[in-house]
């Protein structure tokens, strides 16, 4: 079976899709579109799932991460496949759609907060983000701005922009600690500079909080 899956993903490879992906440091060519179709298809098989991710191709990875059962994986399992999953869109899957369904999802957090690998480290604010939004209690908010503060500027690409958004959410969220939120972008100027297409929002942190509050009305 993995075979079959394999070779139906290599029939998708598009070297234009691969070669804009590559850009954003992915190295994968198959329509994203396309994959969720061979997901709807195939449905859960999370022993599937887990061989198609043991390939370590990329595309296989991503489709496993739609057909498996989030709640399936172990905890230990989790944190193999986190620091196995270099290539940002399989990070970003494996965080937003297995990990933070995971009954582990907040032990996770706390052992990847920390991590000294960066990759790891953005896992753990990604999911400290989904609780600032989400579930809130027993969060040190001022806290979390001081880390930010003290480390953001200086912190490698994707561990930055994790805590930006982070960062963002605070004030967006959370009106009592918007003005310092704001300030710290503002001092900060991260991703201040960062191509937004027209009727894109800034990730720079200042502008996504006074847009997403502006269309709240709060």
């Amino acid at each position: 079976m993995v075979a079959e899956v394999m070779a139906e993903l290599a029939a998708l490879e598009d070297p234009k899709i691969r070669a804009v992906n590559e850009k954003h440091g992915d190295d994968h060519g198959v329509n994203l579109g396309k994959l969720r179709a061979v997901a709807k298809r195939l449905k859960t098989q999370q022993e599937l799932a887990r061989r198609l991710w043991a390939t370590g191709d990329s595309s296989a990875r991503l489709l496993a991460l739609l057909i498996c059962r989030p709640k399936a994986f172990g905890r230990d399992e989790l944190d193999v496949m986190l620091r196995e999953a270099r290539r940002p869109k399989v990070h970003d899957w494996l965080v937003n759609y297995v990990v933070k369904k995971s009954p582990h999802a907040e032990e996770l957090r706390l052992a990847w907060f920390n991590d000294p690998d960066p990759v790891v480290a953005s896992a753990g604010w990604a999911l400290t983000t989904a609780r600032v939004a989400k579930s809130p209690d027993g969060l040190d908010l001022a806290g979390l701005l001081d880390i930010v503060e003290a480390r953001m500027k200086d912190a490698p690409d994707r561990l930055q922009w994790a805590m930006n958004e982070c960062l963002s959410t605070i004030g967006i969220e959370h009106a009592g600690h918007r003005a310092r939120a704001v300030e710290i972008g503002e001092r900060l100027e991260v991703l201040k500079d960062y191509p937004t297409p027209p009727g894109c929002t800034s990730p720079f942190a200042p502008a996504w909080i006074a847009e997403m509050v502006r269309r709240r009305g709060a």
